[in-house]
């Protein structure tokens, strides 16, 4: 035998003469009959005893005659390097090989593939279809006949009633100048169908309403309205409501303004106060209201004499609010607030709408209104006054909503601040007079004395006349709340209060007063 010593388990080799059962070689044959837990146990204990290459030919001799009894045919010439690779590396699966999935799913996923193929181009179709005919309508417009310019307009109207898009597409193709040149035809139905048209491409599409103020309509609207005949109602109310349209653009506010569609609207207003067209109404007081948010406008407000005839509609509980919020952005500017001063009654409207307990939105506009004229208006204060202003703020302070509540505490606390300047004002010249104390013993220090209670008797005299007003006053608001809550109550008008009330009123001090 030869004996290959070395120190590496894997390098073992048995060599022995070639014998009977041996036909390929020189070199003994492992059998792999034996288990893989014997095989791997006896490596286990070669290697943790230390085994030297003699115990490496006995464990290799053991082996063997473990695999001797077997009854299998030896396996081909093998090394022990071979064998621990074989039980020392893990065993790879065999690779499972997909069988095709006989369901029917990718059949499923190509027919929704070609559905959605089928889809995008019924779609592309659609659209292609839909710019064709816009086409067609622009092409209609451009053409010298009237029958179809209107056709061609009707169809604009109808196809960008709700289509935003449409009214994108159809005004980039040019459709806004032929429209706005059909308003200088004669025939009512051209000029109605080119309105329409021209009010819904501008709806919700600031760009479109740029174009058609820059295309000159606004100027052509007019015209049409000043025609010695009496304007057609149709057309009038056409023209109202382009006017609300393109006054939401605030580049368009002033130019608006400035052409002399203010006066148009006032007078629109003034008759259509006496019809029933409400919706016509309507816009006619949105437009104003749009249009009064420009500073620039306020002016062409007030020459048009329209703050006198919002202040008499104010009681018509379904414009009231809108008016309201007119003379809101009116009272901005002095031109407004003069306005508003020199309107008859103004205060006395304006106070009673404080009053509106059922109307929260009208009581916050109107004193908000009141607010700014008493903080700018210094003259105007004493006239707020006298119109009872002093009462309803305080029923507001304390029925009225938050913001309500927060104005009227304001404008109380102006003309408090007010009433203390007159005050000061009045006895600044006697109270600069004792500013001074006189010298005691001096030859003058009875004359000063004299003087002194002079000043005193008449500052106590003049004490006692504010004294009274305040008390009038005050007597004179807890009667009026008290009318107040006799009307809300629906008692006769003869009710006589208790004599507990009049003792109440009677007795009530200046201390409740804010000023």
């Amino acid at each position: 035998m030869a004996n290959c010593h070395r120190n590496d388990i894997g390098s073992i080799a048995l060599d022995r003469p070639s014998t009977a059962t041996s036909s390929t070689g020189n070199n003994f044959r492992l059998w792999t009959a034996f288990t893989g837990a014997t095989f791997r146990r006896k490596i286990f204990d070669a290697v943790s005893c230390g085994a030297s290459s003699r115990h490496r030919h006995q464990l290799m001799q053991e082996m063997l005659n473990d695999t001797g009894s077997q009854s299998q045919p030896p396996p081909p010439t093998t090394t022990m390097k071979s064998v621990l690779k074989e039980f020392n590396d893990p065993k790879k699966p065999d690779k499972v090989v997909k069988k095709p999935n006989s369901n029917g799913k990718s059949e499923k996923l190509a027919d929704l593939l070609n559905l959605v193929e089928t889809e995008t181009a019924a779609e592309t179709k659609r659209k292609v279809e839909a710019l064709e005919e816009l086409k067609r309508v622009v092409k209609e417009l451009q053409v010298e006949d009237k029958e179809r310019n209107v056709q061609a307009a009707c169809r604009v109207r109808s196809l960008t009633k709700e289509d935003s898009e449409a009214r994108m597409t159809l005004a980039m193709l040019g459709t806004i100048p032929p429209l706005v040149a059909m308003l200088d035809f004669q025939d009512s139905d051209s000029q109605i169908a080119a309105l329409y048209a021209l009010l819904n491409l501008g709806i919700g599409n600031d760009a479109n309403k740029a174009a058609i103020v820059k295309a000159g309509a606004v100027h052509k609207m007019l015209k049409l309205l000043e025609s010695p005949n009496e304007p057609n109602q149709a057309v009038s109310d056409a023209v109202v409501a382009n006017f609300l349209g393109l006054s939401a653009l605030d580049s368009n506010k002033p130019i608006i303004g400035s052409s002399g569609a203010i006066p148009f609207l006032v007078k629109s207003l003034k008759i259509l106060d006496t019809n029933s067209r409400s919706q016509a109404r309507h816009d006619a007081l949105r437009a104003l209201y749009n249009l009064s948010i420009s500073p620039s406008n306020i002016s062409f407000i007030s020459e048009a004499d329209l703050i006198p005839f919002l202040l008499n509609a104010l009681g018509d509980m379904e414009v009231s609010e809108r008016i309201l919020s007119i003379l809101s952005n009116v009272v901005s500017t002095p031109e407004g607030r003069k306005g508003i001063s020199i309107a008859p009654e103004a205060f006395p409207i304006l106070v009673d709408v404080l009053n509106w307990t059922d109307s929260p939105g009208c009581q916050e506009k109107a004193s908000y209104i009141l607010m700014v004229m008493a903080h700018k208006a210094y003259g105007d204060r004493q006239a707020m006054i006298e119109a009872g202003l002093v009462s309803s703020l305080l029923e507001l302070t304390l029925l009225g909503s938050t913001l309500a509540q927060k104005r009227a505490s304001r404008i109380l606390e102006v003309l408090r601040v007010d009433k203390g300047k007159r005050v000061s004002e009045n006895f600044g010249g006697n109270m600069n007079a004792a500013v001074s104390a006189p010298i005691c013993g001096s030859s003058s220090s009875s004359s000063t004395n004299l003087n002194g209670k002079e000043c005193l008797v008449e500052e106590a005299g003049m004490m006692s006349e504010e004294k009274k007003a305040v008390k009038q006053l005050v007597q004179q608001s807890l009667q009026n709340n008290m009318r107040r809550i006799v009307n809300r109550a629906n008692l006769p008008q003869d009710f006589v209060p208790s004599e507990h009330f009049k003792s109440l009123t009677a007795s009530t001090t200046s201390k409740s007063l804010p000023f």
